[in-house]
């Protein structure tokens, strides 16, 4: 669906990205992951139409340079920074995106249903949470109904439960037959909506593999913190150091550090223990 062949983009002599060449197959879901700087957005905005580039980018066998139009008709894109009219409602900003993407008005209530957004359709966009912003963002790239979703680091700028709502919505979005490519830096994004991971830095494509092997091949950890009674902190400390787990005590908590994929491990650690968990936060 999406085929990257020998892409380069230089600003001077600087070398954003070097002779990439990547394939996302039809209703397949590519993550990009690297560090800032390693070349994702500059990827990103070359798929689009925004940067001049050397090399081949089709999508859906439209050269994005020599066929943009319809090249970019067949893509969503949700960028990192949002800008939207903030006077204007909800359902209004969907209206004007729908006569920019030539999408039908049919499309909007639904879509917005489907984001959820149905009951804030005349609330201004300025009122609306990050998330419902967010939320909104994705509304608009899927008005047209394209087959391909184009995304820069979508939940970077939510909270906690305004990021698992959003993903949520994107695993469905996924699971409706969209073909994804995205950027991100959240390991539980990759492992919940990518398919593959192509590991980029300093503007080269690394290596590629399936999600579930990217954060034993990084040695990736990630940090739980558990909030827990007072009385039962050491004993908790106790039983989590048993277990084989690097834990340490952090004011009215125990932080634990444990491989992305075995988050819950702790958790089950500590209800054998009989050790209540009054609340657990992911850093």
């Amino acid at each position: 669906m999406i085929e990257f062949t020998d892409l380069t983009k230089r600003y001077g002599k600087f070398t954003a990205v070097e002779h990439l060449t990547l394939h996302v197959p039809a209703q397949g879901a590519v993550a990009l992951w690297g560090v800032n700087g390693a070349g994702k957005t500059t990827v990103i905005k070359c798929l689009i139409g925004l940067l001049r580039y050397a090399g081949r980018i089709t999508v859906d066998g439209c050269d994005v340079q020599r066929q943009g139009r319809a090249a970019r008709q067949r893509i969503g894109y949700v960028p990192q920074e949002l800008a939207f009219y903030k006077e204007m409602t909800t359902y209004d900003m969907a209206e004007f995106y729908a006569r920019l993407k030539g999408a039908p008005a049919a499309r909007i209530e639904p879509v917005l249903e489907q984001v959820g957004l149905s009951e804030h359709q005349d609330k201004p966009v300025g009122a609306l949470s990050g998330g419902m912003k967010q939320r909104l963002a994705l509304g608009l790239a899927l008005l047209a109904d394209p087959p391909v979703l184009v995304m820069d680091e979508p939940t970077s700028n939510l909270d906690t439960a305004a990021r698992s709502q959003l993903l949520q919505l994107l695993v469905q979005v996924k699971q409706a037959g969209k073909t994804i490519l995205f950027t991100s830096h959240r390991i539980e994004e990759i492992e919940a909506l990518a398919d593959e991971v192509a590991v980029m830095e300093r503007g080269r494509l690394q290596f590629r593999c399936p999600a579930a092997e990217l954060a034993p091949r990084l040695g990736l950890r990630t940090q739980v913190k558990f909030i827990l009674p007072g009385h039962q902190l050491e004993q908790a400390l106790a039983v989590l150091q048993r277990e084989g787990l690097a834990a340490r005590r952090n004011g009215v908590g125990v932080i634990v550090e444990v491989a992305p994929g075995e988050k819950a491990r702790p958790i089950h650690t500590l209800r054998r223990a009989d050790i209540e968990v009054s609340d657990f936060e992911v850093e």
